[in-house]
């Protein structure tokens, strides 16, 4: 037996949001914001809360700094029941954070990776990794350490004896320097969205971005928003339409939830067909409230979201 279902290995950081501002920021003036709010911030975040609120034993492994802003992330996990005996806190850098200007429904980000993006292979002790059943790793190219140790890490997740789940996400600079022919063979599901593939396979359409990847795949789980997702195997391939919400709340983070059911199922033993259910099912629910982790207070909100606004129950 594990002591973790799941370890979360990523990026975090805490989002500065910023609404109902008086204009737009100028060089040498000063504007108002009239609300703020300071959440937990991060893709990998939203995963391992979502996750540990369906019932997985989840912990983090990831870098804040030795600071207050890391305090409230260390503090916001364990609310959410994520484990954070394996966070690791730096003097050298300060915890990560993204200020967010919210403009009706458009935004304008900056980000400051701080500590995130220095945690690399020497920082993972292999201890920790033995110590779960399954790895999952986000937002690649966000950490600068991580994006350059990514093949020694995923080898060392291999050794130690987990399945691992990855999804790169967007890469900022459009560069997607990711050795997929090198990389993609040691993964046991590899999780981008439609977009993602298509950018890192240089295709302009999903047949053919699957032509591209599909020999070096074991598992490939395309998520495709309002269309559902797409498993695709050596077997062959199965799409699912989408759960769509008619009164969408807010999709910021859908992806990250789709990512949370599909594991979580995935290491409770079920089938591809029940993880991707669930995947969609969970995307579809983190829609019904605000934030990507708005809807998943506990696993009995999980289970009456899905009950109440698509009619499922979920089997966990």
């Amino acid at each position: 037996m594990k002591k973790f279902d799941i370890i979360a290995l990523g990026e975090l950081n805490v989002d500065l949001l910023l609404n109902r501002i008086c204009g737009f920021p100028e060089v040498g003036k000063e504007i108002f914001a009239k609300e703020m709010t300071l959440t937990l911030g991060s893709s990998t975040a939203i995963f391992a809360a979502n996750a540990a609120s369906l019932g997985a034993k989840v912990s983090f492994l990831g870098m804040v700094g030795n600071d207050d802003f890391g305090a409230f992330v260390k503090t916001s996990l364990e609310k959410r029941g994520v484990d954070t005996s394996n966070l690791i806190e730096v003097s050298t850098a300060a915890t990560g954070l993204t200020a967010i200007l919210n403009y009706d429904e458009d935004r304008a980000n900056v980000t400051y990776p701080g500590a995130m993006s220095i945690m690399g292979v020497k920082d993972i002790r292999p201890e920790a990794i033995a110590e779960a059943k399954h790895v999952h790793i986000s937002s690649i190219f966000m950490q600068e350490t991580l994006h350059r140790d990514i093949y020694e890490i995923v080898k060392l997740v291999k050794d130690n004896g987990a399945t691992l789940s990855m999804d790169m996400q967007f890469d900022p600079e459009e560069k997607w320097d990711f050795d997929y022919k090198k990389i993609l063979p040691l993964v046991d599901i590899f999780m981008p969205n439609e977009q993602e593939l298509k950018a890192l396979t240089r295709e302009s359409s999903l047949e053919k971005a699957l032509d591209v990847v599909r020999p070096y795949i074991n598992v490939l789980v395309v998520k495709r928003g309002s269309k559902g997702s797409l498993v695709v195997t050596k077997d062959g391939e199965r799409n699912l339409p989408a759960m769509l919400n008619r009164n969408v709340v807010d999709a910021i983070g859908a992806g990250d939830s789709f990512n949370s059911g599909f594991i979580t199922a995935f290491v409770q033993g079920k089938d591809l067909e029940y993880c991707q259910f669930l995947g969609n099912l969970t995307g579809a629910i983190n829609t019904t409230a605000a934030g990507g982790t708005g809807a998943f207070t506990s696993k009995e909100a999980v289970e009456e979201a899905a009950l109440k606004h698509f009619n499922q129950i979920i089997k966990l």
